[in-house]
């Protein structure tokens, strides 16, 4: 309906006309709840607005009133029930009831217009939801039940019963009587004619949209997720948050939400922009594994070894020896800083230091003969000599003491 939103309907019922606006936003945008237990976070919003031109008045707009915040929970109610979870659907979810005129029952209004912008919004919610209010009038000991009732009915009758739900269920009621009561016959007459109105409602809504669209609004921000092991979000959040501040600045300022179980999300509106901040937090909790073979680049040499670059933020040391199957003197005369050299993962330690080789990654010489390795002769060793030496030490110390 709207061009620039995230999902919009538009939901009119004789006089009572509601416009519903769907945003969706990172779940790090859901609404904190700080009350007196503790704090919780509220994933789903619905905002109910009443301006006076909605009845013909003028007057002013400010703050949401009594009436207001309990039609606005009310909706809320009636539509959480047939919402995604989080772990379905990670997006924090707002949805905008815009009363643009009202002859009665505009917080049903609001239901219906929300359900269809929801779907609109591409939000996979189970069943649309619809919501009627229901009317009584009271003569003596006779009554008449309304369906949908109008403002007059609702200042004159003696009930206002809200019931919203989908084809299979009731989500939320909300009932407001005049009376000391009524009985049992009428609330099951009025959950009845609600139950009519409510399937012919949802007929009608259906005529305008079936099902939930099957992909956000190209405004909206696109999702991806990822998880990383739990030992592993530290080096993705850095010192301080220095490496994921690092992140979102080359990635044209993603959103990156991560959980303690390490479930990683991504948001942006770009899918280019959150694939390269997958391939970044992808290298990051990346390990070297024995036997693979990486095109590593020379970070470091030193007399008779080299740091190699496997990819970023794991080095790993090459020794003289293991780059090539003939002798090598000064690897400074082979290697250096910035060179690109194939290499081998030969070993990985229980503190993850890796140990690499070149030649492994070359064919070894025809006729090649292992070198033997100059190993010192076993035995004990000759503790004779050092005791003979050390005395002799002595007594020359000695005889210095006593030629003094």
């Amino acid at each position: 309906l709207l061009p620039r939103v995230h999902g919009s309907a538009m939901f009119t019922r004789g006089e009572t006309q509601v416009l519903s606006v769907t945003t969706l936003g990172p779940l790090s945008d859901a609404q904190l709840i700080d009350d007196l237990t503790t704090e919780t976070e509220k994933r789903f919003m619905h905002q109910y607005n009443f301006p006076p031109f909605s009845v013909g008045e003028v007057g002013r707009m400010s703050s949401p009133g009594r009436r207001e915040i309990g039609h606005g929970a009310l909706g809320e109610r009636a539509l959480l029930q047939v919402l995604p979870t989080a772990e379905e659907f990670p997006y924090a979810i707002r949805t905008c009831a815009e009363v643009l005129e009202s002859n009665g029952s505009s917080s049903q209004a609001s239901i219906c217009a929300g359900t269809m912008s929801l779907m609109a919004a591409g939000v996979p919610i189970k069943a649309m939801v619809a919501g009627v209010a229901m009317g009584l009038i009271t003569v003596g000991d006779t009554y008449s039940i309304l369906t949908d009732i109008q403002g007059m009915e609702d200042h004159y009758g003696d009930m206002d019963f809200k019931v919203a739900g989908t084809r299979n269920g009731i989500t939320a009621l909300q009932m407001d009587i005049k009376v000391t009561g009524i009985s049992e016959e009428i609330l099951r007459e009025a959950l009845a004619q609600a139950h009519k109105g409510r399937m012919e409602i949802l007929d009608n809504m259906e005529t305008a949209i079936s099902a939930p669209r099957d992909h956000v609004s190209e405004w909206a921000p696109k999702m991806a997720q990822m998880m990383i092991p739990v030992e592993k979000i530290r080096v993705v959040i850095g010192k301080g948050g220095e490496q994921i501040d690092k992140i979102i600045a080359a990635c044209d300022g993603i959103k990156i939400d991560i959980t303690d179980d390490g479930k990683c999300v991504f948001y942006h509106t770009k899918q280019d922009m959150i694939d390269k901040a997958m391939q970044i937090v992808g290298d990051l909790i990346r390990e070297a594994k024995v036997g693979d073979i990486y095109d590593a680049t020379v970070s470091e040499v030193r007399e008779s070894f080299a740091f190699v670059t496997l990819f970023p933020g794991t080095d790993a040391l090459l020794h003289v020896s293991e780059l090539a199957w003939t002798r090598v003197d000064k690897i400074q005369d082979a290697l250096h800083v910035g060179d690109v050299i194939k290499v081998k993962v030969t070993g990985v330690d229980a503190t993850g230091k890796v140990k690499v080789s070149a030649k492994e990654c070359l064919e070894k010489p025809e006729g090649y003969v292992e070198p033997k390795k100059n190993f010192k002769p076993q035995g004990k060793p000759n503790f004779h000599e050092k005791r003979e030496g050390a005395n002799v030490e002595r007594r020359v110390f000695k005889k210095k003491e006593n030629a003094e």
